[in-house]
């Protein structure tokens, strides 16, 4: 404690809040499940398998319900949260019999379904139909899966306190107070939340306000018991002991402009033997300040709808597509390079638009009818609707593409940029958090107007709007590295920085030999941060908030996102 004249916050180690891993809570129920037996009603339990290397793996499951063919299942089903991951989740319910091991008949087998836990996430209550083998409906049985972020550290409060009258426990001058706030853990032992400086020489002492977070002062529960205590300081070490208090976060939250929170600062051995002992003074809650920090999950939950357009490469560098050596060359056995960068980074976002539509471009061909060059046309050649139908859309509209266009230059991605921050920026003012832009740009070499293509994405970080380059090919893309921003602040050919870093550039032969889900988990891994980033600035709250630890001041801050 010689060092107590700094406030401390042990507990955090941070001035901020501390990130966590997203984790993710699934509670599940069923309706009308079939009866599989003949004297009483089925006795179902759900198994929740996770695939890994194409095999289903057992993860977790639930109790049997005794007789019920519409359970709700009191098991709460934990997984890590991976944005940039395809996590793919089978449920199968089971009439059990007798012991809690499955068995092997195939009359036993209720139903089940498959899924993502983007799609749950996304959708936040999730409810499909059960199907038994062969894909043949189970009668009129329905799953519900609803999904809660568990991890999201729920931001922080800034607290400020002062006392009055306090015991002078000094003979030559008055008491250097400071005050300690330990946390009540379940097992009762105690931690150490905060300790403010000393007030050297003062018996009505204010504290300088501090900032802690949820996590660290009440585990993210308002009602946890908190144990404060005020001493007067001693350069020695031994600081004397003047009282102490209880109260939560819950009464601290009584606190409102003007209604000071207060408590007696009781030394309970006085209290014992003084028959008249009131208190050792009065500790006063003189502000707190409740800041919110939304995760990305908060974003995804409350609402919050994925746009993902992709921008393809259509210049005579690739390579005339009726070559086998193309970059644009349509094998009907293996999909190029273009088509497994789209699958990979489509199959993750389509899970987080509702509509599943999908803007497509294409830029440096000439294209009918008049075959002039032009750096944004829709590749399904349908200026009024340039969206296809799912990620197969988009597929079926680029193979369809290449026979009627000429590959031609230069290599311009600053109109299609230009144009999708645009269509993020909307009216010019965002109010919710509703809509978010993925911008998939396919190249196979280093873009010709990089000045303009700098310019474009300075605009683009002042909205919500993420841009993923992917070269493709064997060209050198050193140049390309200027672009994203994790070497030094990207900055337009005025100087100007951008306001936040959204690009994010992969060359594409690193994942040659690797899964489509690599490439896809490195690309996409930045998205989550640049979301809450975005949102932060502006301090926009998502649509409907996920979790009810709530405040008459709430305040979504800017800060380290959690993913």
């Amino acid at each position: 404690m010689n060092d107590i004249l700094e406030a401390t916050s042990p507990a955090t180690g941070l001035s901020g809040p501390a990130t966590c891993v997203s984790k993710v809570e699934l509670r599940v129920s069923c309706k009308a499940l079939l009866d599989r037996d003949t004297l009483n009603k089925s006795d179902p339990c759900v198994i929740l398998m996770v695939q890994s290397n194409g095999q289903w793996i057992e993860l977790d499951r639930s109790e049997v319900i005794k007789s019920n063919l519409h359970p709700v299942f009191g098991k709460v089903f934990c997984m890590d949260y991976y944005f940039e991951e395809v996590q793919k989740l089978r449920f199968e319910v089971f009439d059990i019999h007798g012991t809690h091991s499955i068995g092997t008949r195939e009359d036993d087998f209720l139903g089940g379904l498959e899924c993502t836990l983007g799609q749950i996430v996304a959708q936040k209550r999730m409810v499909k139909p059960l199907l038994l083998k062969y894909g043949k409906y189970a009668g009129k049985s329905t799953m519900t899966v609803h999904a809660e972020e568990i991890s999201g550290n729920n931001g922080y409060v800034e607290l400020a306190f002062s006392a009055k009258k306090l015991d002078d426990k000094d003979l030559f001058s008055k008491s250097d107070p400071f005050l300690e706030i330990y946390k009540i853990n379940d097992d009762e032992t105690e931690t150490l939340v905060h300790r403010t400086e000393m007030i050297k020489n003062n018996l009505n002492p204010v504290w300088e306000p501090f900032k802690v977070s949820l996590i660290s002062l009440c585990s993210c529960d308002e009602d946890r018991k908190l144990k404060c205590l005020v001493w007067d300081y001693d350069s020695r070490g031994k600081h004397d002991y003047i009282g102490e208090f209880y109260t939560s976060f819950k009464e601290m939250q009584k606190f409102s402009s003007g209604n000071k929170v207060l408590w007696d600062c009781v030394n309970p051995k006085y209290k014992q033997k003084k028959r008249h002992y009131k208190n050792s003074g009065v500790v006063i809650l003189r502000d707190l300040k409740l800041h919110r920090v939304y995760s990305f999950l908060d974003y995804i939950m409350g609402g919050m709808q994925i746009h993902f357009t992709v921008a393809i490469d259509f210049t005579a560098s690739n390579g005339d597509p009726r070559n086998s050596c193309s970059l644009h060359y349509i094998n009907p056995y293996q999909p190029n390079e273009y088509l497994k960068a789209l699958i990979a980074v489509g199959e993750i976002c389509q899970d987080y638009d509702s509509d599943k539509r999908f803007s497509a471009l294409g830029f440096g061909a000439r294209i009918p009818p008049n075959y002039e060059v032009s750096h944004d046309f829709a590749i399904n050649f349908n200026p009024d609707d340039d969206e296809c139908e799912e990620i197969q859309g988009v597929v079926e509209a680029y193979q369809n593409c290449l026979p009627k266009i000429q590959l031609y230059g230069p290599t311009n991605v600053s109109p299609i940029i230009t144009r999708i921050a645009k269509l993020a920026a909307g009216d010019g003012n965002i109010k919710d958090a509703s809509r978010y832009h993925i911008l998939l740009i396919l190249t196979d070499g280093v873009v010709t107007d990089m000045a303009d293509t700098r310019e474009a994405i300075v605009r683009g970080s002042y909205q919500p709007l993420s841009i993923i380059i992917v070269g493709v090919g064997n060209a050198d893309f050193t140049d390309m590295e200027i672009l994203d921003g994790d070497d030094g602040v990207l900055r337009s050919p005025k100087g100007e920085p951008v306001l936040r870093d959204i690009v994010q550039f992969v060359p594409f032969r690193e994942f040659k030999t690797a899964s489509p889900a690599a490439l896809a988990k490195c690309v996409l891994a930045e998205v989550p941060k640049q979301v809450v980033e975005y949102y932060g600035h502006k301090v926009i709250a998502p649509m409907s908030p996920t979790r009810d630890l709530s405040s008459p001041i709430l305040s979504p801050v800017a800060t380290t996102p959690t993913e």
